[in-house]
């Protein structure tokens, strides 16, 4: 029961970060604790640029955090691995690469093993055509590899971590005082509705309105929010329901819910529980139980390196070792970039050959040439 309570109240805490980000570093330090860490962190990076930033953090030596983006990002081998898994699944370094491999690293060896890291559990929260934004975890010699007690973990509290992140996003305030909130909302430019447990309209800020009142992909029926989408309606009818049992009740339904118009554009909706937390106020202001956020989904493209990785089912590292070969040249000097033995090169460059099909370094650039070019055949 102490461990459901403990759960239930860093929930809540959570979602009150998203409209106080001042909130955000304590929190994510307790969620890196929760998970099995003594160090946490909100951050995005790109295996394409190399580069990236933190946006929250708890217990990270500055040091370390300034020379990892600006020296070891480039030879971090878990970086491809970490873009490419699906929107919240926990990732550790075993589940990229064997761990024996990883210790013969540069990264390894400069960065993780000086600090007395051992590995590092994340999961994406969001994604682009060129970057993620990721939760992590550091775990320390004395907390061991990530097992599966820390990945059930991960998973119990990185959908939260998603919802409130996006949502704070949308918001972007500096630091709104629950009491004030709803007032505040009426002012950003995404749509906002809130509603009571039975999905009944109770308030909606300018954009929420026009949305409604133009009846797509929202709309309201006899004062109750509905979706024309069944499936996606039910979805959002559940979650009106489970919010009036508070955070924890929400879970991970309709973290980001995908509508369709009927011109084709889509929408993503994300709901916000308000009857927890520094949240209740606002909700207790207009009898609400919580707040749909609806906006306009920006059309992705795959990136070009996750587009290859699919084509010829490459594993992160031998996609890594590919482009490495197409930008550095050869072994010898690819293995000096990764900081990864010539043999370690050698053993992925001939898997990638034999599922590209390639003979010669050549045909890999040639492959990787064909991927860039938009009259590729």
């Amino acid at each position: 029961m102490a461990h459901t309570e403990r759960l239930s109240e860093l929930i809540g805490d959570i979602y009150d970060a998203a409209i106080d980000p001042a909130l955000w570093n304590d929190v994510v330090g307790r969620a890196g604790f929760f998970v099995g860490g003594q160090v946490a962190t909100i951050f995005s990076k790109s295996p394409i640029a190399a580069n990236g930033h933190v946006y929250y953090e708890s217990g990270i030596d500055p040091e370390y955090r300034r020379l990892y983006f600006e020296q070891y990002l480039k030879l971090d081998p878990t970086t491809a691995g970490q873009y490419f898994a699906d929107v919240g699944q926990p990732v550790s370094v075993t589940d990229l690469m064997p761990y024996d491999e990883f210790q013969e690293t540069r990264f390894y060896n400069e960065w993780v093993k000086p600090q007395g890291l051992v590995d590092f559990v994340s999961t994406v929260l969001d994604k682009s055509a060129t970057t993620a934004a990721l939760f992590g975890v550091f775990r320390y010699e004395r907390d061991g590899l990530v097992d599966d007690e820390t990945r059930a973990r991960m998973q119990l509290i990185a959908p939260h971590i998603r919802r409130a992140v996006m949502i704070g996003r949308l918001i972007d305030l500096k630091a709104a005082e629950s009491a004030s909130l709803a007032d505040t909302l009426d002012g950003i430019s995404s749509g906002l509705c809130m509603v009571d447990g039975a999905g009944r309209l109770v308030h909606a800020n300018a954009a929420g309105r026009r949305m409604l009142d133009a009846g797509d992909p929202l709309f309201a029926l006899e004062g109750r929010i509905a979706a024309r989408d069944l499936r996606a309606d039910r979805a959002l009818q559940d979650v009106f329901t489970a919010a009036q049992g508070g955070d924890a009740a929400v879970g991970t339904q309709c973290i980001a819910l995908s509508l369709t118009a009927q011109n084709g554009t889509h929408h993503v909706v994300h709901v916000l529980p308000l009857t927890s937390g520094a949240r209740r106020s606002a909700g207790r202001s207009y009898a609400a139980a919580a707040a749909i956020f609806i906006r306009r989904a920006a059309l992705e493209q795959v990136a070009l390196p996750e587009l290859i990785a699919k084509t010829y089912r490459l594993t992160p590292t031998e996609l890594r070792v590919l482009l490495a070969i197409v930008e550095v040249g050869g072994v010898p000097q690819v293995s000096t970039v990764l900081g990864i033995a010539e043999t370690t090169i050698k053993t992925h460059l001939r898997r990638v050959f034999i599922k590209t099909g390639a003979e010669r370094q050549a045909d890999l650039v040639k492959i990787v040439a064909g991927f860039a070019s938009p009259l590729a055949s």
